[in-house]
């Protein structure tokens, strides 16, 4: 089970979303960490699910915002994540499939903003020693000549919370030490996120969704380590091994075992 509701901070997923479902909040921040004016927030989704095709993997946003001409993904990472650059790269090809199907035509996609606010430094050296830099902005440049630029209309940004004290702007070194201390200071957006913060503490509402959603979560792993052991199981019987040795490898019980072994024993050869 995740934390308790009233331990939450606005560095938790959970809380950073539900403070972000505000509009201006969401407008602010963005416009903060991203250095862009967000002109119109035409509407925050929380958790968008992105499903091009039934038979592909989609994908779910923490927060996303569109406005005219722009469409922008905020993330946060609370633990270390393999392969950030990949799954950036896989959001960035969902958002565009997203509008794609929606009949725009490719040279009209909205310009693109990956945001990831992450709590670890995600970059290393070879040595697994940290870059520790505060921000890591990426755009498509020519490796020849860097004055060339793709003009793909994309940008990823990464922040690593860890690094805050190395931030110049003070207003984003604040915002990141917030984060990653839950210590809001003086500056006002902290104040008025740490505000927001405890006054979603003292909704009943939102702490019974976080309650179910919590349950929720919990009943998919269990269900997922189910499946599990019954493939495990499955596996031990088609190996020769006795339904007591599979059950005990598994932990499922005999009873369970040997009802797999019934279904294998009834199931057609190839």
């Amino acid at each position: 089970m995740g934390k308790k509701f009233e331990d939450l901070t606005f560095g938790d997923d959970w809380m950073f979303q539900a403070v972000l479902r505000d509009p201006e909040i969401s407008a602010e921040v963005v416009e903060l960490l991203l250095g862009i004016k967000v002109k119109r927030v035409e509407y925050p989704e929380l958790e968008k699910v992105i499903e091009p095709f039934y038979t592909t993997k989609g994908v779910r946003l923490d927060v996303y915002l569109k406005d005219e001409d722009k469409v922008i993904d905020v993330e946060l990472q609370s633990y270390e994540m393999a392969a950030l650059g990949k799954r950036m790269r896989y959001y960035e090809a969902m958002l565009d499939m997203d509008a794609l199907m929606k009949g725009e035509p490719y040279d009209k996609l909205k310009d693109s903003y990956i945001l990831f606010i992450c709590k670890n430094d995600p970059f290393k050296d070879a040595n697994e020693k940290s870059f520790g830099l505060p921000r890591y902005s990426f755009r498509n440049v020519c490796q020849e000549n860097n004055c060339v630029n793709l003009d793909d209309k994309s940008l990823k940004v990464i922040y690593n919370a860890t690094a805050y004290e190395k931030e110049k702007d003070e207003r984003v070194r604040a915002l990141l030490r917030f984060v990653q201390t839950n210590e809001s200071g003086e500056d006002d957006l902290t104040n008025r996120l740490a505000a927001l913060v405890k006054k979603m503490k003292e909704n009943e509402e939102l702490r019974q969704e976080y309650m179910a959603m919590n349950l929720h979560d919990y009943d998919m792993i269990r269900k997922g380590a189910q499946e599990k052991a019954v493939e495990d199981a499955r596996n031990a019987l088609a190996m020769n091994l006795s339904a007591e040795q599979a059950a005990q490898i598994t932990g499922l019980s005999l009873e369970q075992v040997l009802e797999l072994q019934k279904e294998l024993a009834a199931a057609p050869a190839n």
